[in-house]
């Protein structure tokens, strides 16, 4: 399957991903001699910040482009390739640590799985991603705009609400210790391309199977239709709802 993420777009014009989330290192508190694993680690910046509290950290992600630049970042630190879904180390974790990622995986049951058989009993689960209602204003202009030129689709992402995440941890064995949503609206980095840059980053499974004569024009709608709701300040802001989780593994046997 080929690799839909651009490391260096995401490098380049997305690195609110991470710097937004930096103080979600500060709830995993990593340890020195701690075994951490960065879960979803994109181009390794969080994974650095990890093992500068001192603790062993590795990291995982499903896209090689990613990898290859986390090892260009930093090649100290030990990068591994693998789907977050059905992973296996051969010891077990401390903590493992995820932001911004399992959005992007909607068979969450089998995240959660392979987190709970990575880790230690007592270990910690440590995350934030989309919650419900995350980019909600967004696809309302998009989804409109891909209708009219005749293409319908559903949300690619999976945003669960707050009970519902805690309730699919307490399954695996989670106790967990602290949950929230909030808002984050994010301001995006190029002033006027902001927007489709954005959409150019993170949209691809919207616009499969469309014609690239086609694209432009939904684009450019989405655009006309969202500026009244998105565009202030001279730029584009993103309508982030987070949640945000952390959780102990406590196997009843």
């Amino acid at each position: 399957m080929a690799d839909p993420w651009d490391s260096a777009l995401y490098e380049d014009r997305h690195s609110f991903v991470w710097k937004s989330s930096s103080d979600l290192i500060d709830k995993l508190d990593p340890k020195p001699g701690e075994r951490v694993l960065d879960l979803g680690c994109g181009t390794g910046h969080l994974t650095s910040q990890i093992a500068e509290r001192g603790a062993d950290a590795i990291g995982i992600d499903s896209s090689a482009s990613m990898i290859a630049q986390a090892r260009q970042n930093y090649p100290k630190l030990k990068f591994q390739l693998a789907d977050a879904r059905n992973f296996d180390f051969d010891a077990p974790f401390d903590a493992v640590f995820s932001n911004a990622v399992l959005h992007w995986v909607p068979d969450a049951d089998s995240v959660i799985r392979s987190v709970s058989q990575a880790l230690k009993p007592g270990g910690r689960f440590v995350l934030e991603f989309g919650g419900r209602g995350n980019t909600a204003r967004f696809m309302e202009g998009l989804q409109a705009a891909l209708r009219d030129a005749g293409f319908g689709r559903e949300s690619p992402w999976f945003y669960p609400s707050l009970g519902e995440y805690s309730g699919r941890l307490e399954r695996f064995g989670f106790e967990v210790a602290d949950a929230r949503t909030f808002p984050r609206w994010t301001r995006l980095e190029h002033p006027e391309r902001g927007l489709r840059e954005w959409m150019e980053m993170f949209c691809g499974p919207l616009f499969e199977g469309i014609p690239g004569s086609q694209r432009e024009a939904i684009v450019q709608d989405a655009e006309d239709r969202l500026r009244p709701v998105l565009f202030r300040d001279g730029a584009w802001w993103i309508d982030y709802r987070r949640l945000r989780v952390s959780a102990v593994y406590k196997p009843l046997f």
